[in-house]
């Protein structure tokens, strides 16, 4: 028997409209739908984002702590694999829907990874989705990649100098996983003097959805403030 296919979705930033034609039908017509979250009692956001689509599947959670122990974390993507291969071993394919594009800072890299390694014969079709920084740019105007400036991609981490390093360049900088980091990133835009030229947004195409594009206004939020938001900044040309 041939291993069944999986396909791996991304449902965009939050709306549910900006999941991909491809990415809707898949959903309506699987048997299997397996979706992302962090916590056990906690609900998916992906699974709230796709719902919509989903026909008569049997969905299926994975839990994906957020957690820095990689060899914990490899446990559970091993975990969450299995589970996979289990299905597809049968013939069946399954649907993964993650948030955004499935190749950007996603979990489903590494299932993926583990999947061929619990299940070598199995088949994977990647469906992009629309990025978070791309919601974003639409939601506030603000070009992404402009002429033939660069675009520099980051995820803002407590180690604050990439993102440093990113602002003293040239182009647009688009910092993702902003989180707690959120005032360290603003000093770091005032004292560059690209605060001006930045834009934020938190829960994109969702409920609670927040833009500004005068970051100052986000000085001293509560801690919640950066979660699930993406800064867009267009660095100041250095002569």
């Amino acid at each position: 028997m041939n291993a069944g296919t999986l396909y791996g979705i991304g449902v965009g930033p939050g709306d549910p409209e900006l999941i991909t034609v491809k990415g809707a039908r898949l959903l309506a017509e699987a048997k299997h739908v397996f979706v992302p979250k962090a916590r056990i009692k906690e609900d998916s956001l992906a699974l709230e984002i796709a719902s919509r689509h989903i026909g008569s599947a049997a969905v299926h959670e994975l839990v994906f702590p957020m957690i820095t122990d990689k060899a914990e974390l490899a446990k559970k993507w091993d975990e969450a694999a299995q589970a996979v291969a289990e299905v597809l071993a049968k013939g069946e394919d399954a649907c993964f829907v993650t948030l955004g594009d499935p190749m950007l800072y996603s979990t489903y890299i590494y299932l993926i990874r583990a999947l061929l390694k619990a299940l070598p014969t199995a088949r994977i079709h990647t469906v992009p989705g629309v990025t978070a920084f791309s919601a974003v740019a639409a939601l506030t105007n603000q070009p992404v990649g402009e002429g033939k400036e660069p675009v520099t991609i980051i995820p803002a981490s407590d180690d604050l100098d990439s993102v440093r390093t990113a602002i003293n360049g040239e182009g647009t900088v688009v910092l993702m996983k902003v989180g707690k980091r959120l005032n360290g990133i603003l000093d770091i835009l005032e004292e560059t003097g690209v605060i001006d030229n930045a834009v934020f947004a938190a829960y994109a195409g969702q409920a609670g959805e927040r833009i500004e594009t005068n970051l100052r206004s986000l000085r001293d939020s509560n801690p919640e403030t950066g979660y699930l938001s993406t800064i867009i900044a267009h660095t100041v040309k250095r002569k």
